[in-house]
């Protein structure tokens, strides 16, 4: 596949070049270049970057940082049992524990939620850092979800981690799964102070907590151009109506509100 000339494989991290040293130097190059558009390519098309990683694969299959990556593609497209496999090389390779949530999450996209449990218990998730120890504890409230135990899920959010009022890069997807699981128990009012919480700590809008609040809150987004703006004029009778409807919307949501706090 074609790869732009500007990417030199300079990109990489340190840590990915110091293990693609023991390749020849021609063919460092060439991994490391592949594996800079997996990175560029992940989030927004998940699909080539998919492509790319399996020619990082078939070139070096025994570098580690390249089955990670690998394992990495295949989980963004949804291939879990290959992704799990590439992770399961990667970590015995290295000897760490960093995989193993996502390895959990493999288990749950396979259909396995009650392999995914199991995992959250085993020796190896107290080894993880807090971030990994968080991420664990999404997979595990996941699974519980995908097992219809929804009450045992927002028990497994409860945390201090839940509680801090500190900013982490995990706070807003925790917060976020939290209130999203209150939601589906019924608690719309406890959900909605959770999707605010969300919302104050995803800076980066790494959820659409903001949406869901918005939806809470009875907002409605309409098309700004709209062709029965056009046809009613900016400041018709329905231009008028619309703002009185606003105004008793949020008449409304102040009420629940209200109701909620009380």
């Amino acid at each position: 596949m074609p790869i732009p000339d500007d990417v030199t494989g300079d990109e990489i991290d340190q840590d990915v070049r110091q293990e693609l040293m023991s390749l020849p130097k021609g063919l460092a190059e060439d991994v490391a270049r592949n594996l800079v558009m997996v990175a560029q390519l992940i989030d927004e098309e998940p699909e080539k970057a998919y492509e790319y990683s399996r020619i990082a694969l078939r070139l070096a299959s025994r570098v580690a940082a390249v089955r990670e990556a690998a394992g990495f593609a295949a989980y963004a497209t949804q291939k879990y049992s290959e992704a799990l496999a590439e992770f399961r090389a990667a970590r015995r390779m290295t000897g760490g524990v960093e995989l193993w949530p996502v390895m959990a999450d493999c288990e749950r996209g396979l259909g396995r939620p009650e392999r995914a449990l199991a995992m959250a218990g085993e020796p190896e998730v107290q080894k993880l850092d807090k971030a990994g120890q968080v991420e664990m504890r999404l997979v595990a409230a996941g699974a519980r979800r995908d097992m219809g135990q929804l009450d045992a899920a927002i028990v497994t959010l409860q945390s201090p981690e839940l509680a801090s009022s500190a900013h982490h890069p995990w706070t807003a997807r925790l917060r976020y799964a939290y209130a999203d699981a209150l939601l589906a128990a019924g608690r719309e009012g406890e959900a909605r102070e959770w999707f605010a919480k969300a919302v104050e700590a995803d800076k980066d809008g790494s959820t659409d907590a903001s949406d869901r609040l918005a939806e809470l809150d009875g907002v409605e987004f309409v098309d700004a151009f709209d062709d029965s703006d056009e046809e009613n004029g900016e400041n018709g009778e329905n231009g008028e109506g619309d703002e009185a409807g606003a105004v008793d919307q949020r008449d409304e949501r102040d009420e629940r509100r209200d109701g909620d706090e009380s």
